[in-house]
């Protein structure tokens, strides 16, 4: 069973605003000529980087609910410029909408299990343009 990390998205007012923000970083990174690669910094290191590599997910809260994820495919710890032991989650750059799931605020990540996580959203015709506040207001009142 994956196990996966859950995240406050800062910064980010909705999917399309992170989806934007990482496709201008990989474009970045591949205009200076190294090779694209989404990494999330952290200042802990995951215990169980190896349970989250084996198909665990990044799950991110955006405006008070989980809305969407990406696979975590590496952990990789390293030591900055002043020693302190951090390590980057790379990513998958593919965001994969999840059911909405409120959250309250909290610092760094969490582990999330397999049972708690939201589940994938599949996207139909004229769904994935649904703005952010009508699919919230719909899943408030349990139509969708």
């Amino acid at each position: 069973m994956a196990l996966h990390l859950i995240k406050l998205c800062v910064g980010a007012d909705s999917v399309e605003d992170l989806d934007q923000w990482i496709r201008m970083r990989l474009a970045d990174q591949a205009a200076a000529g190294r090779t694209p690669e989404q990494t999330h910094t952290t200042r802990m290191i995951p215990k169980r980087a190896a349970e989250i590599v084996d198909g665990g997910s990044l799950y991110w809260v955006i405006k008070g609910q989980v809305q969407v994820r990406q696979r975590v495919v590496h952990i990789r710890p390293f030591k900055d410029v002043d020693g302190i032991e951090r390590c980057d989650l790379v990513l998958d750059p593919t965001l994969v909408r999840t059911a909405f799931q409120p959250r309250r605020p909290f610092q760094g990540w969490r582990y999330l299990t397999e049972k708690d996580a939201p589940a994938d959203i599949r996207v139909t015709a004229g769904h994935d343009d649904m703005h952010p506040e009508m699919r919230r207001a719909l899943v408030e009142l349990a139509l969708i």
